[in-house]
């Protein structure tokens, strides 16, 4: 009998970024059936701190293995530099009403922007970060730990972020 393998560093990210999409996608869909101001407001939070969660992994933990494993500073600072531009519309939505009329499309710039940083990350870091030899299983170890920290200080990682985008 063949044991599934646990899940790698990759594995757990690329999960996130399914889910994300999948996030996205039912907002669309929120606005295109005209959903209730609560009920899109409700998907925009989670949406907003699943990536905030994701975000703080892979600058924590996840950059520096890949800029320690593939000596590419230029590769790791495009990624953090999307994440700051990410965060800035993760706190106009989280600051922002449904109500106002540039909510939806903020939320719709926002999937876009998560889009191009999942695919960036697919295309040039995760086949090669597979090839370094990096010990992918121990880092998704120290994710799944971390992960489960940020779940349950979520109201305050909420106001971190809305603290680090005022500055």
């Amino acid at each position: 009998m063949k044991r599934k393998k646990a899940p790698d560093a990759i594995d757990l990210l690329d999960a996130d970024h399914l889910l994300a999409h999948e996030l996205f996608e039912r907002y669309r869909e929120l606005v295109r059936t005209k959903a209730a101001a609560p009920q899109r407001r409700a998907l925009a939070e989670e949406i907003c701190m699943e990536l905030t969660i994701h975000a703080k992994l892979e600058e924590e933990l996840f950059y520096p293995a890949v800029r320690d494993a593939l000596r590419d500073d230029d590769l790791v600072d495009e990624s953090e530099e999307q994440h700051g531009s990410a965060r800035e519309f993760i706190a106009q939505i989280l600051t922002g009403s449904p109500d106002d009329e540039l909510y939806d499309a903020k939320v719709a710039v926002l999937a876009g922007y998560v889009e191009r940083h999942v695919r960036e990350e697919r295309e040039q870091v995760f086949n090669r970060l597979l090839a370094s030899g990096l010990d992918l299983h121990a880092l998704a170890t120290s994710i799944t730990a971390r992960r489960e920290e940020l779940r349950t200080v979520a109201e305050a990682l909420r106001e971190e972020t809305l603290s680090n985008a005022a500055t």
